[in-house]
């Protein structure tokens, strides 16, 4: 793992750290889901809103809770960063490790059902609910627009995602998915 992962995985970390305590619960997990179908105005018990949160409970069994090394129910930084350098190894495996709750992701920040994530959809959902500032949305969606389209496609947001867990390159765009990291 390299210092730029180390930066985007805390970038990650301050986010799905919900309630601000220093730790990743299964609770924060859950809240987290539960900011972006409230951000949507999605109801709890549609079949997105279900998916989303059955995707998050996933994320949650599979990917953060086997990263709790003292069994106290919480992950720290420490503890994510450490088991993101153990399983984020291989960007061949973000089928099976994130693609799935990324997939739910997509739909939801995809307001109008078009499939694509527009600037306004893109902007409303990492602005009001990652806490990303509008300005910083705007740039960084500009960039992952590959081909200028004014959209993002569902293949567009995926490479984002990976690059954003996997990459390494410190000019990509999706570096900042998540808000703007600094270092």
């Amino acid at each position: 793992m390299t210092a730029l992962q180390d930066l985007k995985y805390g970038q990650w970390f301050r986010g799905a750290d919900v309630d601000g305590d220093g730790f990743i619960t299964q609770q924060d997990v859950r809240m987290m889901s539960e900011r972006y179908i409230a951000a949507r105005g999605t109801a709890p018990d549609s079949p997105t809103s279900r998916l989303l949160t059955e995707g998050m409970d996933g994320f949650w069994t599979n990917v953060i809770a086997p990263m709790d090394q003292d069994g106290d129910g919480k992950v720290d930084l420490r503890e994510m960063t450490e088991g993101f350098r153990r399983v984020l190894t291989d960007a061949a495996l973000y089928p099976e490790q994130i693609e799935p709750v990324t997939n739910c992701f997509f739909d939801l920040v995809d307001l109008n059902g078009d499939g694509k994530i527009d600037q306004a959809e893109f902007q409303q959902m990492f602005n009001s609910v990652a806490g990303v500032p509008g300005e910083d949305c705007a740039t960084v969606f500009a960039a992952l627009d590959r081909d200028a389209s004014g959209a993002l496609d569902r293949a567009e947001f995926h490479q984002a995602v990976t690059e954003f867990f996997y990459g390494n390159d410190p000019d990509a765009p999706a570096n900042h998915l998540f808000g703007r990291i600094t270092g």
